[in-house]
C-alpha cells in the first residue's frame, strides 16, 4: 500500500500540555493514559515547523480542498499570545497556495482576552469554549485546583467573544454531560449565552470503567437527559443547531455523521502533541495507559505514513469494523458503533464490542427518529405502493417532507463546518435566510426545495462547491415567497443568477444588485422557459450553476429559437405517452417534478445519476417522444429510489452491485410498459430474481423489492 486509505483532513495540535483548571471529568489528566506528565509543557518552534510541513506536504499529495487544525491542550491559551501566533503564521505559511485552512482553538476560555482575540481575529482563528451550563452544573467538574469557581470568568470571555467585532470567531460551546445536572437548566443556560452552535459530549467512560447510571443496570439516563433537552431545544424552535441531535437527523437520512461519535464516516483525525508524536484520537487516552500512541513523529513520519497504523485504519471501512453486534443492529448506520474508545473492553475483546453507552444511544435514536420521522428503520408512508407502482402521489409528497428534512440538516452541517470560514459569502445570506424564515416558514420552503439545494450542500461539505451559491438561493426564495420585498442577489460577470426563476444582465462592474419581483419583468431579465400541458408544469433550466450533476454533460443555455421549439413539440407529447401508460407514475411527476435540465447526450439506459432527485429531471431532447417519455419515467423513478434511500436503509450500500440492480430493475418495472417489449421484460424479471437473492439487503429492503416483483 502506497497510501493512506483516507487521507488525514483534521489535525488536533496540542500546543500546551498543561491547564489552568482541574476539571474532574478531563481524560487527559484524570483517566488511564498519563503521557502527558513526561511531555514538554510547550510546543517547540521545531515542532511547529515540522507539523506545519507534514500537514502541507500531506494536503498537497492528496490534492485536499481544505484541512482543519485545532489548536488544543491541556489549556492552549497557556502557550502564550507570541507562541500562538508563531503557530497560526507557520500553518497559514505552509499551505499558502495548497489548500484552505480551518483554523481552530478550543479551549475553558477562562484567561481568554481581547489580546487574544486580536490574534485570532488576524488569522480567522475560531474559537469553541468548554462550559457545562450554569454554574450549579458547571461547578460539579470545572473548577481550580483550590476548588475555586471557573464559571464566571468564563462567561466573561463568552461575553466579549460575542462581541460584533469577534462574534464571527464564535464556533460554539462545548458541554459535557452529567446525568446528575438539571438538564433544561444546563440547556437554558447555554441558550441565553447565544452560542452559535452547541455540541453536547457523553463522558468518556469504557465497559471496564462504565458512566455511572444513578436507576441502575437497564436504564437509559443519558438518553432520557439528552431528549429532555431535546424537547425543550425543538420547543424553542430550534435557535441554534446542537450537532449530536443533528448528526442523528443527519445520519438517519443517510447524510454524514457530522461528528466522530456518529455514524460510519471514516476517521480522518491525528492528533500532534507537544513533543512532535503523531497520537489518535484524543478520547483513547480513556481506555488504557498507552491507548493512543502510534510509535511516530512528525521528524521523522509522513502523515501518509501515520494514516496506515492499524488503530487509524481500523475506524475507515464503516460497517466492517464493528462488532458483529453492532452490524446486526437496525440504527447502526445512525450510531455508528458510537465513539471508539467507549467500546473498549479489556478482556481481549479490545474495540470489538459495542459502545458502553449503547443503550442510550439505541433509544437516542429510535426517539428522535420517531419525534422527527426521518427514520431508516421504519417505511414511511405509503412505501409499499412506491414499491409496487400503485402510489398516487402521497408517498412521493412524503419524500418530497422527509428530502426537505434532509436537506435542512446538510445546510446547517455547511453553516458549521465552513460557513463562518467563507466570511459574507455565507454569513450575510444564511443571517437573512433564518431572518425571513421566521417571519415567513414560505421562504425556508422554498429554499428546501429547490432541487439543487440538497446536491450542491453535499458538495460543499466535500470541498467541491463554493458556498456562495447560497445567497442566490436565498434571493429566490424570497422573491418567489416574498415578492414584494427587496432583495440583494450577488451578480457574477454582469449576470444576476436566481435558482428556478431566471437570469438578469446587469452592468458586468457590479457585484450584486437589490431586487423586487418588479425587476422581474424588466429589462434584462430572462426567465426559465416553462412547459405546461394536461397537468404537467415545468422549467426548462439551462442556467443553474449545479445542475450539471446527472453524471452527463448538460447542455448550455437553449440560444436556438428551433431547439425551444422542438421542446414545447415534443415535450408534451412525451407527457401524453406518460398519462396513457402509467398514470400513477404521472401522478408522482405533477406533484414533484419542478425542473427539466436539458442534457447534451442521452443518458445511458443502464445508467443514471439522480442529481436532482425527484424536484428535478435530466433529459435529452430526442426528435421523437418515446425516447423523450422513457427518459422521464426512468429519471424520475430513480429520483423516487434516491430520495427514499435518504430515509431508508434498504442494503448494505458498500455493496454497489446490488445498489446498481436495484436502481435498474425499480426503473424498468415502470419503462417496459412504456416500451411494450417482451424481451426487455424479460430481462427484467430476470434481474429482480438476481436483486431477491442479494444477501445485503436489509428487511425493508427485501420488502421494498418483494413490492417491485408484485409491479412487474
Amino acid at each position: 500500500m502506497t497510501g493512506p486509505t483516507v487521507p488525514l483532513g483534521q489535525l488536533v495540535l496540542k500546543v500546551h500540555s498543561r491547564c489552568d483548571l482541574a476539571c474532574r471529568h478531563c481524560y487527559i489528566y484524570e483517566h488511564a493514559d498519563q503521557s502527558w506528565s513526561s511531555r514538554p509543557k510547550v510546543i517547540s518552534p521545531e515542532t511547529i515547523s515540522w507539523t506545519a510541513l507534514r500537514l502541507a506536504e500531506h494536503a498537497k499529495k492528496h490534492r485536499l480542498a481544505s484541512v482543519q487544525v485545532i489548536l488544543h491542550g491541556g489549556e492552549p491559551l497557556l502557550a502564550g499570545p507570541a507562541r500562538l501566533r508563531a503557530v497560526c503564521e507557520a500553518l497559514t505559511g505552509a499551505l499558502d497556495g495548497i489548500c484552505d485552512l480551518d483554523l481552530r482553538i478550543h479551549t475553558n476560555a477562562v484567561q481568554l482576552n481581547r489580546r487574544h482575540l486580536e490574534l485570532f481575529l488576524e488569522y480567522g482563528v475560531r474559537v469553541g469554549v468548554s462550559l457545562d451550563g450554569d454554574r450549579a452544573a458547571n461547578d460539579r467538574h470545572r473548577l481550580y485546583a483550590d476548588g475555586r469557581s471557573s464559571h464566571d470568568k468564563v462567561l466573561r470571555a463568552l461575553a466579549l467573544l460575542d462581541q460584533d467585532r469577534y462574534r464571527h470567531l464564535y464556533a460554539g460551546i462545548l458541554c459535557t454531560v452529567d446525568v446528575r445536572n438539571d438538564p433544561g437548566a444546563v440547556y437554558d443556560a447555554l441558550a441565553a449565552l447565544r452560542p452559535p452552535r452547541i455540541d453536547f459530549l457523553l463522558p468518556h467512560a469504557t465497559w471496564d470503567e462504565p458512566p455511572p447510571r444513578p436507576g441502575g443496570e437497564g436504564t437509559t439516563p443519558y438518553a432520557d437527559w439528552l431528549l429532555t433537552v431535546h424537547e425543550r431545544w425543538t420547543r424553542a424552535g430550534r435557535p441554534m443547531p446542537v450537532r449530536l441531535f443533528d448528526s442523528v437527523v443527519s445520519t438517519l437520512g443517510g447524510g454524514p455523521g457530522l461528528t466522530e461519535a456518529m455514524g460510519l464516516d471514516a476517521a480522518d483525525v491525528v492528533v500532534v502533541e507537544t513533543d512532535g508524536t503523531y497520537e489518535q484520537a484524543d478520547s483513547l487516552k480513556t481506555a488504557y495507559d498507552g491507548a493512543p500512541a502510534t510509535g511516530k513523529d512528525v521528524f521523522r513520519h509522513t502523515l501518509d505514513e501515520v494514516a496506515l497504523h492499524p488503530g487509524i485504519s481500523a475506524r475507515q471501512h464503516g460497517l466492517d469494523d464493528l462488532s458483529a453486534q453492532c452490524r446486526e443492529c437496525p440504527v447502526v448506520r445512525s450510531c455508528g458503533g458510537g465513539l471508539f474508545a467507549h467500546r473498549y473492553r479489556s478482556d481481549g475483546t479490545g474495540f470489538q464490542n459495542p459502545s458502553v453507552f449503547c443503550a442510550d444511544l439505541e433509544q437516542l435514536i429510535r426517539t428522535i427518529d420517531a419525534r422527527t420521522g426521518a427514520g431508516a428503520t421504519r417505511p414511511i408512508d405509503g412505501f409499499d405502493a412506491l414499491a409496487d407502482g400503485t402510489d398516487d402521489a402521497a408517498g412521493v409528497r412524503e419524500l418530497d417532507r422527509a428530502r426537505r428534512d434532509v436537506t435542512r440538516s446538510l445546510l446547517t452541517a455547511v453553516h458549521e463546518e465552513i460557513g463562518a470560514d467563507a466570511g459574507p459569502l455565507w454569513t450575510e445570506p444564511w443571517r437573512l435566510a433564518v431572518d425571513l424564515g421566521r417571519r415567513d416558514g414560505a421562504v425556508t420552503e422554498a429554499l428546501l426545495s429547490h432541487p439543487y439545494t440538497r446536491g450542491w450542500a453535499v458538495r460543499c461539505l466535500a470541498g467541491d462547491a463554493s458556498p456562495a451559491y447560497l445567497a442566490s438561493l436565498v434571493a429566490a426564495a424570497s422573491l418567489t415567497a416574498r415578492p414584494a420585498e427587496a432583495v440583494r442577489v450577488p451578480v457574477h460577470d454582469g449576470v444576476a443568477h436566481l435558482p428556478g426563476l431566471g437570469t438578469l444582465t446587469t452592468q458586468r462592474e457590479v457585484q450584486s444588485v437589490e431586487l423586487t419581483s418588479a425587476d422581474l419583468a424588466g429589462p434584462g431579465w430572462e426567465p426559465l422557459r416553462r412547459i405546461r400541458a394536461d397537468g404537467l408544469d415545468v422549467a426548462l433550466d439551462d442556467t443553474d450553476p449545479h445542475r450539471d450533476c446527472y453524471g452527463i454533460p448538460v447542455e448550455g443555455p437553449l440560444t436556438d429559437a428551433r431547439t425551444e421549439e422542438s421542446w414545447r413539440h415534443v415535450l408534451p407529447q412525451a407527457w401524453a405517452l406518460i398519462r396513457k401508460a402509467l398514470p400513477m407514475v404521472a401522478a408522482g411527476i405533477e406533484r414533484s417534478v419542478r425542473v427539466i435540465t436539458p442534457l447534451a447526450v442521452p443518458h445511458d439506459p443502464e445508467r443514471y445519476v439522480p442529481g436532482g432527485g425527484i424536484g428535478a429531471l435530466g433529459v435529452h431532447l430526442h426528435p421523437g417522444p418515446e425516447a423523450v417519455a422513457a427518459e422521464i419515467v426512468r429519471g424520475f423513478r430513480l429520483g423516487v429510489l434516491d430520495a427514499l434511500l435518504d430515509v431508508c436503509d434498504l442494503y448494505d450500500e458498500t455493496d454497489t452491485r446490488t445498489g446498481e440492480l436495484l436502481g435498474d430493475t425499480f426503473a424498468r418495472a415502470a419503462t417496459d410498459v412504456l416500451r411494450d417489449d417482451a424481451e426487455q421484460a424479460r430481462r427484467t424479471r430476470h434481474q429482480w430474481e438476481l436483486l431477491a437473492r442479494a444477501g445485503s439487503l436489509t428487511p425493508l429492503g427485501r420488502r421494498f423489492v418483494d413490492g417491485v416483483g408484485r409491479g412487474l
